[in-house]
């Protein structure tokens, strides 16, 4: 039987505990009890935890061997930052497909009322993606970053980088990520696409423009439906 996942909330030597939320789904929906085991991940390493002792506020585990877990190709989403109820689902989505980093952009066409709200958002980003990471039994959620604006992202150190844009009409998502390997980059612009400038300063900088075929996805369907694709083609 495969032991429910749990994503350590604070690690003390080779003792774990799960606080708040999760101690309390624990103890309360679970029943948990001295004595039993679950995987409990720490710092990126996933352990064999047994429950030594649980509250409704705080479940503490005793750390024991490490338990062997698939590794994720690293891939990093820089998206613009789009409606924030649309947005946090995407996150959700791209943290259950494994993406290893999302950096927030603010792009020319981002609307400037949550442009200058995106900084205060990103702690409840953070919390939904960890959720979603424990749901998806991931060993750790992605890094959210603080908002970032374009020039600070176009010359990163991936391998291969690719921006999605509604004008490409010659190559297709898989063409370009033809000899691609991870660590690899996406780039998503705003509700209304990227400007031709920037276009330009993705071209310059190496990028590689890449379409999602003939229709005009949401800002969210193209992250995730772009992101399902690479896993896909890099497993």
């Amino acid at each position: 039987m495969t032991r429910r996942r749990w994503i350590a909330d604070r690690v003390e030597g080779h003792h774990a505990f799960l606080l708040g939320q999760n101690a309390h789904h624990l103890f309360r929906v679970l029943r948990a009890q001295p004595g039993q085991q679950f995987d409990i991940a720490v710092n990126g390493v996933l352990r064999l935890g047994t429950i030594m002792h649980a509250t409704a506020h705080e479940v503490e585990f005793h750390l024991g061997e490490e338990v062997e877990s698939a590794a994720l190709p690293e891939i990093t989403v820089y998206l613009s930052v789009f409606k924030f109820d649309r947005m946090e689902w995407a996150l959700e989505k791209l943290t259950e497909l494994g993406v290893s980093r999302v950096v927030p952009l603010t792009a020319t066409r981002t609307a400037q009322h949550l442009a200058k709200a995106a900084d205060a958002r990103v702690e409840r980003w953070r919390k939904i993606a960890k959720e979603s990471a424990q749901q998806a039994r991931r060993i750790a959620p992605p890094e959210i970053t603080s908002p970032s604006h374009l020039d600070g992202i176009l010359n990163q150190g991936e391998d291969c980088r690719i921006v999605l844009s509604e004008i490409e009409g010659s190559v297709g998502l898989k063409a370009a990520l033809a000899g691609c390997r991870a660590p690899l980059a996406m780039a998503f612009g705003p509700e209304g696409g990227w400007t031709a400038e920037e276009l330009e300063l993705f071209n310059a900088s190496g990028w590689r423009s890449a379409s999602l075929g003939s229709t005009i996805l949401r800002a969210e369907t193209a992250a995730i439906a772009a992101v399902a694709v690479v896993m896909a083609e890099l497993e």
